[in-house]
């Protein structure tokens, strides 16, 4: 599933390259994946010139000169810019633009692409409730956030309504730097271990941004990104030493989801 290095590596590459292509038509393959009709969401969009592309958590925000086209691209899939001669085997979205290039968007699956009015945003279900995106947080933002809350800390990063942007597949080595256990209540760490914390947060993710996201997720021109197994610290490495302490990588049970950990860089007392 992408994550906040991959949808920001997405966003920042849509909103140079696809800037001022106007829609000239869309192919809809997959409508359970819309907001509104097919009908309704082919004319909203045609027509439109694409502005500015953001993100929030794992939600990429494509503004056009008439409202917003939200993209959640849910367990995985890709978004492809193309040529009708050169399409994917598969898609679900085909935005086709007048310059003869092709946005072709694909979701494997629990995908989303939804139509919302200007000043829509605000009452749009499944975005208006995203908390902020982790990169933007610093210490005091993470203090109001736990702020009496009694929830465990892997689970309130988890939680997109928080923090938006972080999965499972870099919370292992968040919380490895932050040298925590996933089960610490939110509510027993120190303004030190807070801070911490916000630092781990950025060291655990930027990283992956930096090389345009993980090795099994694309860009726009099908290109993988470059952060591989070898540059992630513990996460998936049961039985591997630590790279602190040596000791083997431990894979416990957290809830509904694993975790891997330290057991002696992240005691639980």
């Amino acid at each position: 599933m992408p994550e906040l290095p991959e949808i920001a590596s997405r966003a920042r590459q849509m909103n140079t390259e696809l800037h001022g292509k106007v829609i000239q038509s869309v192919e809809v393959v997959q409508p359970k994946c819309l907001n509104l009709p097919v009908a309704n969401f082919q004319a909203a969009l045609s027509g439109c010139t694409i502005q500015e592309v953001t993100y929030r958590g794992k939600w990429l925000f494509v503004h056009l000169t008439r409202g917003w086209l939200l993209l959640n691209l849910g367990m995985g899939g890709e978004i492809l810019l193309v040529t009708r001669s050169s399409l994917p085997e598969k898609y679900r979205l085909m935005l086709d633009f007048t310059d003869g290039s092709c946005l072709s968007i694909n979701f494997w699956w629990f995908g989303h692409a939804h139509y919302v009015e200007e000043n829509g945003l605000a009452h749009h279900e499944m975005t208006r409730k995203l908390g902020p995106n982790a990169l933007e947080l610093n210490a005091a933002d993470l203090k109001r956030i736990f702020n009496r809350k009694a929830g465990r800390v892997k689970s309130i990063l988890l939680n997109q309504s928080k923090i938006a942007g972080i999965g499972n597949a870099y919370i292992h080595d968040i919380l490895f730097l932050a040298r925590l256990h996933p089960l610490r209540p939110v509510n027993s760490l120190t303004d030190t271990e807070i801070e911490g914390l916000a630092d781990a947060i950025q060291r655990g993710l930027r990283p992956s941004l930096e090389k345009n996201g993980a090795f099994y997720e694309v860009d726009l021109h099908g290109w993988s990104g470059s952060f591989t197994m070898e540059d992630i610290l513990i996460g998936y490495k049961e039985g591997q030493p630590c790279p602190q302490c040596h000791s083997p990588i431990q894979k416990i049970k957290t809830g509904s989801t694993s975790s891997f950990i330290c057991p002696h860089c992240q005691p639980l007392t």
